[in-house]
């Protein structure tokens, strides 16, 4: 895991160096953006409404029971913000566009495609990687804002339908609980899990051998391997953000 954690910063100096240099064509860049986020969009929309739901309905009692219901609202706007918008729905785009990227990549590599693209004199990590990490960059934050809202939608309707908790004091206990701070750090966990979900997952691909099994076996990894960066630089960013170690 470490040499490949140094292949990929590798391969992230040189699509930096191809973005600098001014080859990337916006085509390409929106092709990417539709195929890492537009595509993920619903799937990874459902799986943090779903979430939201399934937690509103396990604390909506539980607070009513102690009297504080009208605090429903914003502790699931709390927890959907910082940790569970940013985190499920970089899964559900590792798990639908990251897959497909590695695929796709692997298959290249295996016929030979990527050392056609290297006798034309075109570096291809900075061509197959420079746009979909500029993609996802742009637009991963973008869904988990999205996610955010239809998360925080969700534990409304619950709350309403469970205990009959008014949607005014709901919403008074979201704007009452959360901030800009932590509206800031999970843009910053969606741009980083962004720039992460197509970088691992196509280096992953770019190194596949062994024909189509070993396309199989390269989209596998490239699933558990991202997942396993994505929870990691979760971890880490919400050490330095709200872990006081002093």
């Amino acid at each position: 895991m470490i040499s490949f954690l140094g292949l990929c910063v590798q391969n992230l100096i040189q699509a930096i160096k191809y973005i600098i240099g001014g080859n990337i064509k916006g085509d390409s860049v929106m092709n990417r953006a539709a195929m890492i986020s537009y595509d993920s969009l619903p799937i990874a929309l459902s799986i943090v409404f779903i979430a939201a739901v399934v937690i509103a309905l396990q604390v909506s009692k539980q607070f009513l029971m102690s009297g504080a219901e009208s605090y429903v609202g914003g502790f699931l706007a709390v927890a959907l913000i910082r940790e569970l918008a940013p985190g499920f729905a970089a899964l559900a785009i590792s798990a639908r566009a990251g897959t497909a990227i590695s695929a796709e990549i692997a298959n290249m590599q295996v016929t030979s495609q990527v050392d056609a693209i290297k006798t034309l004199k075109v570096d291809p990590v900075g061509y197959y990687f420079a746009p979909a990490i500029i993609s996802g960059a742009i637009t991963v934050p973008m869904v988990v804002i999205l996610a955010e809202l239809f998360g925080i939608l969700g534990g409304l309707i619950i709350s309403y339908f469970t205990i009959g908790l008014h949607p005014n004091r709901y919403m008074t206990s979201v704007w009452d609980w959360i901030n800009m701070r932590d509206i800031y750090i999970s843009i910053l966990k969606g741009f980083i899990f962004g720039i992460l979900i197509p970088l691992v997952c196509a280096t992953q691909g770019y190194k596949t051998k062994g024909g189509a099994k070993g396309v199989g076996i390269s989209t596998t990894k490239a699933a558990i391997k991202a997942t396993v960066f994505l929870l990691t630089a979760d971890l880490i960013i919400t050490m330095l953000f709200y872990v006081n170690f002093n």
